[in-house]
């Protein structure tokens, strides 16, 4: 595993900002508003003298301790502090020494982590009138500015002998990566599928709808694949989503989406599946990615046997009638059931997502349904001369026809044919029609 350091610091001092400028990205929301960060978000960086190290993002030590949300920030970055190689520390230079910094550095003190102070927003007037302060801390101390990128350099310059040596990454390049994000409405059980399916508390759950904001990102190795799991923030209709935070929330869950292959949708089984829910598939479906339905809260189903699952897996085949034979996985993240069947589950679509159909079959898939129903035309019957695959994740065929209008009914037709003698079962297929002209005779 590479090395990891891990931001910590109060609300609103940028951290989040100084994660943006080390990872080289915008994978953290930042905003003005205190308190936007609240999982733990990892992204990986590179050493000034070459190799990997994983930086992780944390939620701002909230004023309120008790209060239920700050109480579980503060407990995810204490976690990423333990689970650290080092720890960088950052305060605002311009809002001088506060207890909260205080204790802070106290709680890293106890962790026994090598830990930087970074002093933040140094470009600011009145920033020098806290540096002696600051120094009272005991750590090695650097000035800088996340926002402007001044000071990255000399922070580095502290943090690298801090770190032990990363891995030779020889083998990095060889290792598939299948990225999977967990989309759906707020409360849905996203969270709580995640943290199920680590065994851990690896990113916050409440019942106050829209606790994850940020887009977290969390590695898994599960039979022998590598798995980016990426918890998102609910998608809410447009009309009720907030502004600030909320409205940046969404954007990266939607960004999420077009990082992963495949995108594990999930369904409150206690509401049913909604119009928002067929909502968020469509951001999927247009991304070209690969679904897997899973119903959670499944111990709340009515107690009528296998007869009640079944009604609502058909009403999600109905109501995503755009995804074709998206598989349905029923699940209880309080109970556990059913999580044993979601990895699994998600391998098999992240292999059809890779899919190449050999030209031979495909040609003669399509043609079979051409003859049997052909397009309707004008005086002259329209042709298929060939097919091929040109692309996967998502499967993209060109078809070469006399033609180029066919009707979406017609692509849809086509399609279902392909997925006939194919296992696409969730996954999109493109099919990218180009004219091609006939000898005249």
């Amino acid at each position: 595993m590479p090395p990891t350091v891990a931001i910590v610091g109060r609300t609103n001092v940028g951290k989040s900002t100084l994660f943006n400028r080390l990872t080289r990205g915008r994978r953290a929301i930042t905003h003005d508003l205190p308190g936007v960060t609240r999982d733990r978000v990892a992204a990986d960086a590179r050493r000034p003298g070459g190799g990997r190290v994983v930086i992780v993002d944390t939620g701002g030590f909230e004023p309120d301790p008790e209060a239920a949300i700050p109480a579980m920030i503060r407990r995810q970055a204490l976690v990423a502090v333990e689970a650290a190689d080092a720890v960088v520390l950052v305060v605002d230079g311009a809002a001088g020494l506060v207890p909260g910094d205080e204790d802070l550095a106290e709680q890293v003190r106890r962790l026994d982590r090598p830990a930087i102070l970074a002093v933040n927003k140094t470009d600011r007037r009145d920033a020098e009138l806290g540096a002696v302060e600051f120094a009272a801390l005991g750590f090695p101390m650097v000035g800088l500015s996340a926002e402007h990128g001044r000071g990255i350099e000399a922070l580095w310059e502290l943090l690298d002998p801090l770190l032990p040596p990363s891995e030779e990454e020889e083998e990095q390049e060889t290792v598939r990566e299948l990225g999977v994000a967990i989309v759906g409405r707020p409360n849905a059980g996203k969270s709580s599928i995640l943290n199920r399916l680590f065994g851990e508390e690896r990113v916050l759950v409440s019942e106050v709808p829209g606790t994850t904001r940020d887009a977290v990102d969390t590695l898994l190795d599960y039979d022998g694949h590598r798995i980016r799991l990426i918890d998102t923030a609910g998608i809410r209709r447009r009309g009720k989503t907030e502004r600030g935070p909320e409205v940046l929330s969404v954007v990266m869950a939607r960004k999420a989406i077009e990082r992963a292959h495949v995108c594990i949708l999930v369904i409150d089984a206690a509401e049913g599946i909604t119009a928002q829910d067929a909502h968020v598939a469509g951001y999927v479906v247009d991304a070209g990615r690969a679904v897997v339905a899973v119903v959670n809260k499944a111990d709340l189903i009515p107690k009528d046997g296998p007869a009640a699952r079944r009604a609502i897996a058909e009403k999600v085949t109905q109501q995503l009638k755009f995804i074709k034979g998206t598989p349905v996985v029923f699940t209880s993240a309080l109970t556990g059931e059913g999580l044993d069947r979601i990895l699994p589950q998600v391998l098999t679509v992240g292999d059809a997502m890779a899919l190449r159909m050999g030209t031979g079959e495909l040609n003669r898939v399509l043609r079979a349904a051409w003859d049997r129903n052909p397009p309707p035309a004008g005086k002259r019957p329209h042709r298929l001369y060939y097919a091929t695959q040109i692309g996967s994740r998502p499967p993209r065929i060109a078809v070469f026809a006399s033609t180029t209008e066919l009707h979406f009914s017609y692509l849809r037709f086509l399609e279902n044919a392909v997925r006939e003698a194919f296992p696409l079962e969730g996954v999109p297929v493109r099919f990218i029609m180009k004219e091609k002209r006939g000898r005249r005779g």
